[in-house]
């Protein structure tokens, strides 16, 4: 592996191993993560976007580029190769759910649930409060209503989603 790679990677120590359908990791971000992570998001998001209306190829990355912190992201690593990502950042009332992409051709075989309800143990061992934003119409409202999150507001492109600790 090439630290310009990230395709590649193994953890050392690892957040996470479970079998779902594959053997799946937790591992933390750097910051040359940026552009396989920036790829994967306009992969993932493009459907979505293009159905609202607002795809286009160099905001969906720069966007993105704006906001990465690898200090905060981990990389979804499945059988030794890069297959997502998510950020948890901390906010003033709790933490912040973001950048939470699977590559699409995993999607459906109970990863994303997986390190979804991973994350959510740990807020909730936490006692913190966890909120998100999904696209208007995107499937992956489904995934966080399944595992506590209910709407808070709404605009024409974004849902908030809001999930209390479970004790």
């Amino acid at each position: 592996m090439t630290a310009e790679n990230p395709r590649h990677r193994s953890c050392e120590n690892p957040s996470v191993i479970t079998n779902t359908t594959a053997t799946w990791s937790l591992c933390p971000a750097r910051p040359e993560d940026i552009d396989a992570i920036a790829e994967l998001r306009a992969i993932v998001m493009r459907p979505d976007l293009e159905r609202l209306g607002r795809y286009d190829e160099h905001r969906v990355r720069q966007r993105l580029r704006d906001v990465y912190a690898p200090e905060h992201t981990s990389l979804v690593v499945v059988d030794g190769e890069f297959a997502g990502s998510v950020t948890l950042r901390p906010v003033e009332d709790g933490l912040w759910l973001e950048n939470f992409y699977v590559s699409p051709a995993l999607q459906g075989r109970g990863i994303g649930t997986a390190v979804l309800r991973t994350l959510l143990a740990q807020a909730d061992e936490e006692g913190v409060t966890v909120r998100l934003d999904v696209l208007q119409g995107s499937a992956a409202r489904a995934l966080y209503e399944r595992h506590g999150f209910t709407e808070e507001r709404q605009d024409p492109v974004d849902v908030f989603m809001v999930r209390t600790p479970v004790s």
